[in-house]
C-alpha cells in the first residue's frame, strides 16, 4: 500500500492530486524552485524539499534531483503530474529503479507514444518528411510534450525553416527534448479526445470523449464531456481506435487518446501517457476520481469489468492571467482576489495575494460546471465566470463569458478555428459604462473621514479620470450637503466598498475593491485611476517598441543593427515568456534607429526594446 506521495510538478495538478491524497489518507510531498518556496502547492503538502537550481521551469525537469527529494522525505511513490517530466520514460525508470512506486504507465508504453512520431508509426500513420507545396498547410510539432509549445501552423514554404527553428527551440525549453516533426494540418475540425483507464489485469475502460476545440495557440481553452452531436457509429470508432493504441502498448493507468475530427472521419493525433488537464469533466460526468484510480492501478488493484455509467454533461473553462486582445500576452502581478460562486468546481494552484511570475504558465485556474443537460452546464459555467471576483492581473475571464455565450458554441458548431474567426469581436470591449463613476465615487468617501470634500459654497466639481478597456473615460461628481451626487444618474449609496447608483429607474450594485495600487476592481470591470497631472517625462518616441510581457530576449533577427532598413511586420526580435516564444516584429516600414534588446536580456512589461522610424 501506498503511504506517502512525493508530486514531481507544481501549481494546480499538484493541489489536485494532494487533496485526494488526503481523502485517501495518504501523506504528500511536494517539491519547489527557488521562485514557488511560497507558492501553494508547497504550503499545502504535509512536506516539501527545495529542487536547487534557477528560479524557473528547468528545475522541474531535473528528475534526478527528484528522485533524490523523494527519497529524503521518506515517500514511496510518485506522480508526475501533466507537463515537465510527466511523459519521460527515463524519469519513470529512474523512480522504479529507486525501489519507490511510479503512479503512471509503464515506462515503455511511454516510451512508445511519448514521442509523437513513433506513436504515429504505431497506429499506422507516416508524419511527413519532404513537404511540397501541396502538402500546404502544414503543421510544426513538438515530439515530447504537449500544451501547444513547439507547434506552428504554416501555410507558406518560406516560412518553414522559421517554423522549425522556432519550434525546436520552444520544445527544447519546455520539455528538454527539440526533435519536431511535420504533419498535414486538417482546418476546420474538431479535437476531440477519449479518456482511458487500464489496469495490470488486462481491463480497460473507456471514459467517454471530450471536446477541446476552444483553442488557442494549440492550447485549449474550454474542454466539455461528452462531445456533442457525434453519431454512434463514430463514437464507437473513436473508443475501439482508443483501445487499441492502450493494449498496443500494455498500458495501465491513466491516459488521454486524442483526434481531430473533421468530415465525420477520426484522424489519430497522439496518445498523452497521463492525467490531462481537462480530466474534471470526465470525473463529474462519470462520478469518479481519477487520480484515486490512479492510486488503485499503481497498487496493483484490478478495475472492475464494466466502467461507470455516464450522467449529465459537464464544461471547463481554464482561466489565465493573459490578454487575449494583446496576442495573448502573459501577465503578472499580485493576484489579490480569486473566488467564483458555489456549485462550481474551482480546481487552482492560487489563493488570494499569491504573486503571478513569469517563469510558468499562466493559468490561474480551471473551473467546472456539470449539470443534467450540456445547456444548463454552459449557461451555469457562464454566469459563474461573470460573477466571480478576479481581482489581479489582466486575465481572459470575459473571453470565456464570451465564448460560453457565443452562438457557435452553444449551438455545438464549433472547431479548432473559432478564436481565429472571433477574436475580434469576442475581445471587443463592452464594460459597464456607470463603472467609473463608481470607482470615483468609491474613492471620494474612502478619502475623507466626513465622507468627501464637502463645502458650504457652490463648488467645481470633482474630476476623476479613469482608463477601461483601452479607453480613457473622464468622471464628474459633486459633494453637497445631502451627499455625493451626479448628473443624470441618482447615487443611493456610496462607501468605500459598495456603490449603489439609479438610472433611468433601474438600480444597480456595484463592488468596488482597490487593493494599493492604482487599479481598482469594480464587480467584473478593471480601471486604473490616471493621475491629475500626467508625467510627460514617461512618454516614449513615435515608433518605440515596448515590452508586452515580462519575459527573456532569447534571440535577435540576424544581422540586425541599428540603421537598418525594416518593413512593416517584419520580425525584429523573440521574447520567451512562460515557456512560449512570442514575436517582436516592425510597426511600419522604415529605419531601426535605436536597438536596445540583447539576447539573455531580462525586461519588465513597458521597457523599451528598440525604435522604428518610419518611411
Amino acid at each position: 500500500m501506498i503511504s506517502t506521495v512525493l508530486v514531481a510538478n507544481r501549481g494546480e495538478i499538484a493541489c489536485r492530486v494532494f487533496r485526494t491524497c488526503r481523502e485517501s489518507g495518504i501523506r504528500t510531498v511536494a517539491v519547489h524552485s527557488d521562485a514557488d518556496e511560497n507558492a501553494l502547492h508547497a504550503r499545502v503538502a504535509d512536506a516539501a524539499v527545495r529542487l536547487p537550481g534557477a528560479a524557473s521551469a528547468d528545475t522541474y525537469l531535473r528528475g534526478d534531483l527528484i528522485v533524490k527529494a523523494a527519497t529524503a522525505a521518506g515517500a514511496d511513490a510518485v506522480h508526475p503530474g501533466y507537463g515537465f517530466l510527466s511523459e519521460n520514460a527515463d524519469f519513470a525508470r529512474a523512480v522504479t529503479d529507486a525501489g519507490l512506486t511510479w503512479i503512471g504507465p509503464p515506462p515503455e508504453a511511454i516510451e512508445a507514444m511519448a514521442s509523437k512520431t513513433r506513436a504515429k508509426e504505431l497506429m499506422g500513420i507516416a508524419p511527413l518528411t519532404d513537404v511540397t507545396e501541396t502538402d500546404l498547410p502544414v503543421l510544426v510539432k513538438a515530439a515530447a510534450g504537449g500544451g501547444g509549445r513547439g507547434m506552428r501552423v504554416v501555410r507558406r514554404l518560406a516560412d518553414l525553416d522559421a517554423a522549425l527553428t522556432a519550434a525546436r527551440a520552444e520544445a527544447a525549453s519546455a520539455f528538454g527534448d527539440g526533435e519536431v516533426f511535420v504533419e498535414p494540418y486538417v482546418e476546420g475540425g474538431r479535437h476531440v479526445e477519449v479518456q482511458v483507464l487500464a489496469d495490470t489485469h488486462g481491463t480497460v475502460w473507456t471514459l467517454g470523449t471530450r471536446d477541446c476545440s476552444l483553442q488557442r495557440r494549440h492550447q485549449k481553452v474550454i474542454e466539455e464531456a461528452p462531445a456533442p452531436g457525434l453519431s454512434a457509429s463514430l463514437t464507437q470508432d473513436l473508443y475501439g481506435q482508443a483501445v487499441r493504441a492502450a493494449r498496443a502498448v500494455g498500458y495501465a493507468g491513466a491516459g488521454t487518446v486524442e483526434f481531430l475530427v473533421a468530415d465525420g472521419r477520426a484522424h489519430f493525433l497522439e496518445m498523452n501517457t497521463r492525467l490531462q488537464v481537462e480530466h474534471p469533466v470526465t470525473e463529474e460526468v462519470f462520478g469518479v476520481d481519477l487520480v484515486a484510480l490512479q492510486l488503485r492501478v499503481a497498487e496493483g488493484h484490478a478495475l472492475e469489468a464494466d466502467p461507470p455509467h455516464a450522467r449529465g454533461h459537464a464544461v471547463e473553462a481554464r482561466l489565465y492571467a493573459e490578454d487575449p486582445a494583446n496576442g495573448w500576452a502573459p501577465q503578472t502581478g499580485r493576484l489579490h482576489r480569486l473566488a467564483v460562486p458555489d456549485g462550481i468546481r474551482l480546481d487552482t494552484g492560487h489563493t488570494d495575494g499569491d504573486d503571478i511570475g513569469v517563469h510558468y504558465d499562466p493559468m490561474l485556474a480551471k473551473a467546472v460546471a456539470h449539470a443534467p443537460t450540456r445547456a444548463e452546464a454552459v449557461r451555469r459555467l457562464a454566469g459563474a465566470l461573470e460573477r466571480a471576483a478576479i481581482h489581479g492581473p489582466v486575465t481572459n475571464r470575459d473571453l470565456l463569458v464570451r465564448s460560453l455565450r457565443h452562438e457557435e458554441f452553444t449551438s455545438a458548431r464549433m472547431d479548432t478555428g473559432f478564436y481565429d474567426r472571433h477574436l475580434a469581436d469576442l475581445t471587443s470591449p463592452a464594460p459597464d459604462p456607470l463603472a467609473p463613476l463608481a470607482a470615483a465615487l468609491a474613492d471620494a468617501h474612502g478619502r475623507s473621514r466626513f465622507g468627501g470634500g464637502w463645502r458650504n459654497v457652490p463648488s467645481q466639481p470633482q474630476v476623476k479620470r479613469y482608463t477601461m478597456a483601452g479607453e480613457e473615460h473622464e468622471v464628474r461628481y459633486r459633494h453637497t450637503r445631502a451627499g455625493l451626487t451626479a448628473d443624470g444618474v441618482r447615487v443611493v449609496h456610496a462607501d468605500a466598498r459598495l456603490v449603489v447608483l439609479e438610472s433611468d429607474g433601474v438600480r444597480r450594485r456595484y463592488d468596488v475593491a482597490r487593493y494599493g495600487d492604482d487599479r481598482v476592481h469594480v464587480n467584473t470591470t478593471t480601471l486604473t485611476a490616471l493621475p491629475r497631472f500626467p508625467d510627460l517625462t514617461a512618454q516614449h518616441a513615435p515608433g518605440s517598441l515596448l515590452a508586452p510581457m515580462p519575459g527573456t530576449v532569447v534571440r535577435v533577427a540576424e544581422g540586425l543593427t541599428e540603421g537598418a532598413s525594416v518593413r512593416a511586420g517584419q520580425p525584429l526580435l523573440w521574447l520567451e515568456a512562460m515557456k512560449m516564444e512570442h514575436r517582436i516584429t516592425a510597426p511600419a516600414t522604415g529605419t531601426l534607429t535605436e536597438l536596445k534588446a540583447v539576447p539573455g536580456q531580462q525586461v519588465s512589461v513597458g521597457s523599451l526594446l528598440a525604435v522604428v522610424q518610419e518611411a
